[in-house]
């Protein structure tokens, strides 16, 4: 092949590649050899691989030139990331980045000729080693080496200290998890004076190379990791056997260090160390993967001068002792809440994370605050935003009151600049006050669709325009009442207002709501109002799906359902969503909202029971999978009184959220894992048993919740405001329902109300004792939660059986284990497979020897037809007395199928929708699959919303022009919900 491509060399080379930044770099060779890092190779191997595939003239054309450029860029910024200090670079890690960026970036037919070159060459190289070893009778581990120590001083490299190391992390995991190729890849990377950190980088990296190979190499990669954390932790080489004792012998040493360094609570120290340093449970480190262990390394562990001071199970225990600091019995507590944290049966949220146990505990997830109409409350709100983030708060702004462009002064007798000049400024705080760099600051802005505003609001995050009236960083979601939904549906007529002139609408919904927007509408005929703008409210929906397609924003949000089924209408109005769109509280200037977040692993409570006789489910001859619900329980329980724990433990930067928290005592249990529980039950994602697996999980869920939320009433007392809430008028989340259909017009609402659980007996029990807290549980996104106890985030779908997952952690493998697992017991796993799901980005679609049911049961997100999420996402909200975060996907999706999509979900009684996923047409057609099989019901099953009403196919009717536009990275290191 390099005889082929040699002609074209001179032309590539003439392509240039800045080499200043790679000085601190060096790329050892097979050889041995270690030279200078040379960026203009990159291109001009690249360029030969195009002349390779498409002919020698290829390279002279300036779109190819371009592609090479951005191609190389792409490789150097990977290159980079994996190593951001400088090193020792191997070829075989450039030649991973490249063909990595040949298939992101859409070349295909390069990369696949790429691959196949390089495994080629490999198997010349391996036949060529073996017979020289057998002509010799040499072996390059018989080569000393020698590692420069911190000191400079040089000793001998111990290979076989370095062996038994890797075979001690292979250990366990199958005969395909083997320690020699380890071994082998390491000593290629190592030469002679490599530093003495390098050594334990070069294990890793030979670990983490394979584990497309076989998911069992993450957790390789993650014991390797271990090794070296419990080294700089403890300052000695800890051999796993022995790391149960060294737990004990230092658990004690450390808090105390904590708290000279000022990382911990003194308080810390009134907790019985020994007792609980007797209960760490050590082989609980073997159940991470790599991602989850690097994750928490990166950015959760405490460090001093950038060395860690935890271990992984002193970690979670450091979490436990924080959440338990104000319970009488502290040390129990602190036991049972480490429990669940370290058994991976619930996860308490970043933020709790982060600052449990330390001196200012800022436990709470997300703030929502509404902006008054005055210049000293805008920038207090803006002041509130920088002091919420600092301490790693999620926000979301409600800006509904804030006077339109053009709207009059009256203390200036000027003309107002509207809404947007002031949300560029918020936009800039959240990118200055970035959460003490351990994550972007980050902020969503409401605004309601009768603002007047609100068509410059659609574009914010275009990246055309005046830059001065965009918001690139900022998150954007659209507040919509149902009867704009109704005039979209009537092809009516839409008024915009400026708030100033309609103030009242700001805290009306349903009934009411309507009512007074149409008395505003008719004081526009008297003259009353002069400052409004009518249009098709079918024109302003479809900018708002066209916006959403294009930039990702503004989310789809409604007014009323989060309002009509809000437990808390008593005392104030739901004026906005969070920063994820699964809250929903009220807000006022006095009032901001906050609430704690943690999500239970529904992956872990499933239980295999004996089935009846003929169950359908039955996974083998006499046993099958489903909830436990006894566990289920036990989890809820505690895990609802770790959330209640942080309202009182928890540092406010602001008083109006303390007043509002204690009042209200709001907290948000979800869950994730639901895609793992489909793969372990049998069920496909898009399938009529998934959805009803969506609506008894979520049932089971919610029931315990709330009973544990009545629990702790009885034990401490209920929340302040809860007299006259509709929880003390005996109605619950599923009766709310009714509420919403009140203020529905026929075939504008439709969800299914089935129930299995006794309802009437918690009825009964929260008669008696009362809520301890007002609302109790939200899905969130869970993006870094999931990835530190290994299952899929939330109530996603698996977006890819095979790919690369980017955070602020860097770039990382992912590979379905269910789905390896599966393939390895039919005979079908392979090199070629691998390839093929590289190919094919992770789907099995057009892999034609993977039989049907396989690929039913492992869609991926794009492959799942979005009414299925929206069908499941409806079954778990009638139960939720808050929302969900709910993303949707859409392989190159027309204007028809996202009008559609959004329209469903309003019909199905949804509070919220979340990001929009899509991917662009080139995408989609590089497969050469058919395109129809992409976002398509798998065959043999049928969707809950086959069987629509004649009105409800009436509001599906309606549809906007087809287009495929690509705008939304799902990998985005920046994007937050990728955290």
């Amino acid at each position: 092949m390099s005889a082929t491509l040699s002609p074209a060399a001179d032309a590539v080379a003439t392509l240039s590649c800045e080499p200043a930044a790679w000085l601190a770099y060096r790329l050892k060779r097979r050889s041995g050899d270690v030279v200078a890092f040379e960026p203009a190779k990159i291109t001009v191997a690249m360029g030969k691989a195009f002349v390779a595939v498409k002919g020698a003239g290829v390279v002279t054309a300036a779109s190819t030139r371009d592609d090479l450029e951005a191609l190389t860029d792409t490789v150097l910024r990977a290159l980079q990331r994996l190593k951001p200090t400088g090193g020792s670079l191997l070829i075989e890690d450039v030649q991973d980045q490249v063909e990595l960026a040949l298939m992101r970036s859409g070349h295909h037919d390069v990369a696949r000729a790429y691959v196949l070159y390089r495994e080629a060459r490999a198997q010349e190289r391996a036949t060529l080693a073996t017979l020289e070893a057998a002509r010799t009778g040499a072996s390059a581990a018989a080569t000393t080496l020698r590692v420069r120590r911190p000191d400079g001083s040089l000793v001998p490299l111990d290979l076989a200290a370095l062996a038994q190391r890797v075979a001690a992390a292979c250990g366990g995991l199958g005969a395909d998890v083997q320690p020699a190729p380890v071994m082998q890849e390491a000593e290629r990377t190592l030469y002679d004076g490599v530093a003495e950190a390098e050594v334990d980088k070069a294990l890793l990296l030979a670990a983490r190379t394979r584990i497309e190979l076989d998911p069992g190499y993450s957790q390789v990669s993650a014991r390797l990791l271990l090794d070296s954390v419990a080294r700089e932790v403890w300052g000695e080489t800890v051999p796993a056997h022995d790391r149960q004792s060294a737990y004990t012998t230092h658990f004690a040493a450390l808090i105390e260090r904590g708290i000279a360094a000022d990382l911990l609570n003194a308080e810390l120290r009134g907790f019985d160390l020994p007792r609980l340093a007797a209960v760490l449970r050590a082989e609980r480190d073997e159940q991470f993967d790599y991602l989850g262990l690097q994750t928490l390394y990166d950015r959760y562990f405490l460090h001093i001068a950038k060395r860690r001071i935890e271990m992984p199970q002193q970690f979670f225990m450091r979490v436990a002792m924080g959440l338990a600091l104000r319970e009488d019995d502290r040390n129990a507590r602190a036991i049972e809440f480490y429990e669940l944290l370290s058994s991976f049966d619930f996860m308490s949220s970043t933020p709790t994370l982060f600052n449990s146990g330390t001196p200012r505990s800022q436990l709470s997830s997300c703030y929502l605050t509404s902006v008054p109409d005055d210049l000293g409350g805008i920038y207090g709100a803006i002041r509130d935003n920088a002091l919420l983030s600092k301490f790693a708060g999620g926000l979301g702004n409600d800006w509904s009151r804030v006077r339109a462009l053009g709207a009059h002064i009256h203390g200036t007798n000027g003309e107002s600049q509207g809404v947007v000049p002031f949300l560029k400024v918020v936009n800039d705080t959240a990118v200055a006050v970035n959460q003490g760099g351990k994550r972007k600051g980050a902020v969503c802005a409401y605004l309601e669709t009768w603002h007047l505003d609100i068509e410059e609001f659609l574009e914010l995050r275009k990246n055309t325009g005046d830059d001065r009236r965009r918001t690139h960083d900022m998150n954007t979601a659209n507040w919509i009442p149902d009867l704009f939904m109704r005039r979209v549906l009537a092809k009516a007529e839409w008024t915009l207002f400026s708030p100033s002139d309609v103030p009242e609408l700001h805290d009306l919904y349903g009934n009411a709501f309507n009512a007074a927007y149409e008395a505003a509408e008719a004081r526009t005929q008297t003259g009353e109002i002069a400052h409004f703008k009518r249009i098709p409210a079918q024109d302003l929906w479809r900018k708002m799906l066209s916006m959403l397609f294009e930039t990702g924003h503004p989310w789809i949000t409604f007014k009323d359902p989060c309002n009509l089924r809000s437990p808390q209408p008593h005392v104030g109005v739901v004026h906005s969503s969070n920063l994820c769109t699964e809250i929903t509280l009220n807000t006022s200037d006095d009032e901001i909202a906050v609430c704690n977040l943690g999500s239970i692993n529904l992956a872990r409570h499933l239980v295999l029971v004996e089935s009846a006789q003929g169950d359908s489910q039955a996974a083998d001859a006499g046993a099958f999978l489903t909830l436990d619900l006894a566990k289920l329980q036990r989890t809820a329980r505690t895990a609802m009184r770790m959330l209640d724990n942080v309202i009182d433990i928890n540092y406010y930067a602001v008083p109006q959220a303390a007043a509002s928290n204690a009042r209200h005592r709001p907290v948000g249990l979800g869950i994730m894992g639901f895609q793992d529980c489909l793969y372990q039950l049998r069920l496909p994602y898009a399938s009529a048993g998934a959805v009803e697996f969506a609506d008894r999980s979520m049932e089971a869920v919610c029931y315990f919740a709330y009973a544990a939320s009545s629990e702790l009433a009885a034990e401490r007392g209920r929340y302040e405001s809860y007299e006259g809430s509709l929880w003390s008028m005996g109605q619950l989340p599923l009766d709310t329902l009714g509420r919403l259909a009140d203020t529905r017009l026929p075939g504008e609402l439709d969800v299914d109300r089935s129930q299995t659980l006794d309802w009437d007996a918690l009825r009964a029990q929260i008669a008696r004792h009362g809520m301890r807290n007002s609302n109790c549980v939200a899905i969130a996104p869970t993006a870094t939660i999931s990835n530190i106890v290994g299952v899929d985030a939330s109530i996603e779908p698996c977006f890819g059986n095979l790919s690369v997952k980017s955070n602020l952690s860097g770039e990382f493998t992912v590979i379905n284990q269910h789905l390896v697992r599966e393939l390895k017991g039919l005979g079908l796993w392979d090199a070629v497979m691998v390839m093929d799901l590289k190919h094919y980005d992770g789907q099995l679609g057009a892999i034609a020897r993977v039989p049907d049911w396989l690929k039913q049961l492992y869609a991926t997100a794009f492959e799942v037809g979005p009414e299925w999420l929206v069908e499941a996402a409806s079954r778990r909200q009638k139960w939720i007395d808050q929302a969900q975060s709910l993303n949707l996907y859409l392989q190159g999706a027309s204007g028809k199928q996202l009008d559609a999509v959004y329209k469903l979900a309003w019909v199905r009684g949804l509070k919220t929708t979340y990001y929009l996923r899509t991917t662009s047409a080139t995408q989609a057609e590089k497969s050469t699959v058919n395109r129809s099989s992409l976002n398509a019901v798998q065959s043999g099953a049928t969707p809950a919303s086959a069987g629509l009403s004649a009105a409800e196919q009436a509001i599906l009717a309606s549809a906007l022009p087809a287009s495929d536009v690509k705008f939304c990275a799902i990998d985005n290191p920046d994007c937050e919900a990728c955290q």
